[in-house]
Formats: C-alpha cells, structure tokens, sequence
C-alpha cells in the first residue's frame, strides 16, 4: 500500500497551526482544536495509507475544517490563519474526492 504523504504532511500542518496559535495568542482553544483536528487527519491519512476507499475519517475532517475556517475567514477576512487553512483543507477535500472517482486498483 501507498503510504498518504500529502493527507500525513496536511496533519502536521493543521497541528502545527494549532501550536502556533497557542505561541502566538495564548489561545488553548487552538492549540486543543490544532491538536485535535491533526490526530484526525493523521488517523486519516493512516486510514487512508491502508485502504485507498477508506476516506470518511479524513472527508469529515478536511470538511470541518473548510467549514469552520472558511466562516472565520468571512468574518475576519484575515488570510492568515483563517483563510490559509479554508484553502488547505478545501483542496484536501477536492483530492480526497478526486481519489474516490479514479477506479479502484488491486
């Protein structure tokens, strides 16, 4: 099986912003989410790794995440960390459907 770097390099990224959202701001409720959401989405990518089909874990995640980051980007209309992160997980979510449309190999 093809290991998910992308899906494991998008975990770190979600994880990372979290972390620096703590730094930065003193924000535990980032660091919680960054945290939280990045287990997800390395649980995802490992989901993911071991059967190319088993994408709901990292679907829910990256779509979560577009969701409520693309609402905190409307309201600050602040590109970073908001928009960044509407953008990164709205093109995880395009990959991880691309993938469901190619066939399935054995």
């Amino acid at each position: 099986m093809a290991v998910d770097w992308i899906g494991f390099i998008y975990a770190a990224l979600v994880s990372t912003g979290g972390i620096i959202g703590y730094m930065k701001a003193g924000s535990v409720t980032s660091l919680a989410a960054g945290v939280l959401f990045g287990l997800l989405a390395a649980v995802g990518a490992y989901l993911i790794s071991q059967n190319p089909r088993n994408v709901w874990l990292s679907i829910g995640t990256s779509g979560t995440l577009a969701v409520v980051m693309g609402l905190r980007f409307l309201n600050s209309g602040k590109f970073m960390p908001a928009g960044f992160m509407t953008l990164a997980s709205g093109l995880m979510l395009l990959r991880i459907i691309l993938m469901l449309k190619r066939p399935h190999q054995s």
